[in-house]
Order: structure tokens, then sequence, then C-alpha cells
């Protein structure tokens, strides 16, 4: 069963979602400051947006939806076959560590 989550109509829906990748960084989380509380007179109402930009770092950034730029496909193209990459060699120099503890049997 899929994870739900519930966000009122008067709201409006969210411009990004979880994990998706920016310019920025990694989203998060997100919350909502809806109009007519003190937060929202003091920081505007709408989205508010969790980022990790370094997956790397304890950073965290906290953005405006419109201080968030999307990645563009290419660049998104770009991000993940470069991860695929990277786990890709870790896959091959584990599966070389096991075969010199296996004495070069790869099945166990």
């Amino acid at each position: 069963m899929q994870p739900t989550i519930s966000i009122p109509r008067h709201w409006g829906y969210p411009r990004f979602a979880f994990d998706q990748r920016t310019e920025q960084g990694t989203i998060l989380g997100l919350y909502y400051y809806p109009s007519g509380t003190e937060l929202a007179e003091q920081f505007d109402d709408g989205w508010r947006y969790v980022l990790m930009p370094n997956k790397n770092s304890d950073e965290i950034l906290y953005l405006q939806e419109n201080q968030i730029q999307p990645l563009s496909p290419q660049e998104l193209f770009t991000q993940i076959t470069a991860e695929i990459e990277f786990y890709q060699r870790q896959i091959s120099i584990l599966q070389q560590q096991l075969a010199v503890v296996t004495g070069g049997s790869s099945n166990g």
C-alpha cells in the first residue's frame, strides 16, 4: 500500500514532491503556511521546502517555492546516470572482494 498524504483543497497543491531533485538539492520535506496565520503574515503564505543540497553533508536549506528551480530533463538524466555509474563501480568492487573471500566462487 502506498503512503497517502491529504492536502486540504484550499491550500493548493505543492509544486515539488518529496525526493525530487532540484538545482538547490533534493527535497526532504515540505510544510505550509496557511493564509491568515501569524506565520503567513510574517513570511508570506504558501509552501516551504526542506532541501538537502549535498547528500554527504548535514547542511539543510529551507526555501519558498519561488526560490526553487527544477532540473531540466537533461540535467536530471546526467545526475541519475552518474549515480548509476557510481553504484555500478561500487558493486563491481564488492563482487571482487566477495570473490577473494569465497576463493573465486561468486555464488558462495
